[in-house]
């Protein structure tokens, strides 16, 4: 049976650079890093002689929280695609927090590209209650969402 879900995986252009971004921006505890190489990782990547740096970062300790897993390939280019919101795959990965006003403000500060300013729904007659989110990007333009319930 499938269960919880144990991380979300983005790909990087460069991982220093994420890693600054999901920590010192974003507040996300950086966990670690990893190399992954050898005859594994060309089966799992489908790609001879793949090597791939590895980090983990979350904003949370409760085990139900996925990390977010940052992954540059090692010498290789990475094919960088916009991020587009009305293209069948990842849309965003949201994170949650309970101040929506002061994390918007923060990325402002910090010139973070942000599509919106946070905005209000209330989904309450379907079930969904009331909330406020924002879309911003990351380093590589990935697509990212804040959401606060309320």
């Amino acid at each position: 049976m499938v269960g919880r879900i144990y991380h979300v995986g983005l790909t990087v252009s460069d991982l220093d650079k994420s890693i600054a971004f999901y920590r010192d921006i974003l507040g996300l505890k950086f966990q670690g890093e990893i190399m992954m190489v050898g005859e594994e990782t060309d089966k799992m990547f489908q790609k001879k002689n793949c090597k791939a740096r590895v980090a983990y970062l979350n904003g949370s300790e409760n085990i139900e929280t996925p990390p977010i897993e940052l992954i540059q390939f090692v010498e290789e280019d990475v094919n960088k695609v916009k991020s587009d919101l009305f293209t069948t795959s990842i849309s965003e990965v949201c994170f949650y927090t309970d101040d929506i006003e002061i994390v918007y403000n923060g990325l402002i500060e910090k010139h973070v590209e942000c599509l919106s300013e946070p905005q209000y729904f209330d989904f309450s007659s379907q079930g969904f209650g009331k909330s406020k989110a924002f879309y911003f990007k990351d380093t590589d333009g990935i697509i990212l969402e804040m959401m606060q319930p309320l």
